[in-house]
């Protein structure tokens, strides 16, 4: 029947057809020419791409040629400059920790109560230069693990603690050696952190005898302490430093566990973020602010005795935090004392106990 299907054996199937051989090869060198023409076609595309790339870098860069004199990429305002570190020709009276340090100007300096080797609060206050160490007025009660700022030119301590913690806030004079309560805080507060900005002090979270601090505490000479701000939870020496209109907060212990984090305070804005991570979890650490970096200097991990002589260095913008330096030794719980473009680090915590050295960190660029 003319709809019949015929069998692909049929003699006229063979005849009238091509063979499968024949028509796969034809097959296959018309697919391999569709792919060459496809191959041109984009090989052309990149050529085209890769020249309006090329010219349009080019012009560019010529402008930038044009403005700036050379072809050299700047390194950016906003790189942080490697710390370095020199044992200064001073020695403190005693080997001390957890002392409260304020710079006085004029290369001076003034280091408020510690501990001391003995493990013992001491009520010591000294002023030192580079010639030396001379001993001032003591404090009303000796005390340790207190911070100082200097607010209108005049020294300030707040808070610390011996067997309890104190809710006091002290004033030193540097020409007479008077030392006098000007104020009391919301609460007792102990291991906490302070810095300065536009003439405000804020303590930064502590501990009250019982319980570790989620508070940030603003103060201005003459008015009350007020709260401005919560932490996400409690938090003991943590690492604070003011830069650029804003806190950095780094690290510090919650529940005695050492953290990362970094957080971020806008005084303007109220409010509170955070920004980053430091690579690993550190406590009891010193902070100084340079340009736009903070710097996190020793400190220590969750359990005593893991002293640590890295220097981070913190971008107050974005929280990234890099390695960029070492002290000499491991060390925590030192007082660092700014003086413009270099800081001061006084006593501190080594492995083998607290230290009577001074240090001095100069910035330089990378």
């Amino acid at each position: 029947m003319a709809n019949e299907p015929r069998s692909p054996t049929s003699a006229n199937v063979v005849r009238g057809s091509v063979r499968p051989e024949r028509r796969s090869a034809k097959r296959r060198q018309a697919l391999r020419r569709r792919r060459g023409a496809a191959a041109v076609v984009l090989v052309a595309g990149y050529v085209l791409i890769a020249w309006l790339t090329t010219t349009h870098l080019t012009a560019h860069h010529g402008s930038t040629q044009v403005g700036s004199g050379h072809t050299s990429r700047p390194r950016s305002a906003s790189s942080p400059e490697r710390l370095l570190v020199r044992r200064l020709p001073l020695t403190l009276p005693v080997a001390l920790q957890d002392t409260a340090g304020v710079p006085l100007g004029s290369g001076r300096a003034v280091l408020l109560g510690g501990l001391n080797a003995a493990d013992t609060s001491t009520a010591t206050v000294s002023v030192l230069d580079l010639r030396g160490v001379t001993a001032s007025a003591s404090l009303p009660e000796a005390q340790h693990d207190a911070q100082g700022a200097v607010l209108d030119g005049r020294a300030y301590i707040f808070g610390g603690g011996q067997f309890s913690s104190y809710d006091h806030i002290l004033s030193y004079n540097p020409e007479t050696g008077a030392v006098t309560q000007v104020g009391r805080l919301p609460t007792p507060t102990s291991d906490a952190a302070v810095a300065v900005l536009e003439g405000t002090a804020y303590i930064v979270g502590g501990y009250d005898g019982q319980q570790a601090l989620d508070t940030i505490i603003a103060w201005r000479p003459g008015g009350p302490p007020k709260l401005v701000a919560r932490l996400p939870y409690g938090l003991r020496y943590a690492a604070v430093a003011a830069t650029d209109g804003r806190l950095l907060i780094v690290g510090g212990s919650h529940v005695e566990a050492a953290t990362t984090t970094i957080l971020r305070y806008d005084p303007a804005t109220h409010t509170l973020r955070h920004i980053g991570d430091l690579p690993e979890p550190v406590t009891h650490a010193a902070a100084v602010a340079l340009g736009s970096y903070a710097y996190i200097i020793g400190g220590r991990g969750s359990a005593p005795g893991t002293q640590s002589a890295a220097i981070f260095a913190v971008d107050a913008a974005t929280g990234r935090s890099a390695l960029d330096g070492r002290l000499p030794q491991p060390l925590s719980d030192a007082a660092a004392i700014p003086f413009g473009d270099r800081a001061w680090l006084a006593g501190g915590l080594s492995t083998n106990g607290p230290v009577d050295s001074v240090l001095e960190l100069t910035p330089t660029p990378l």
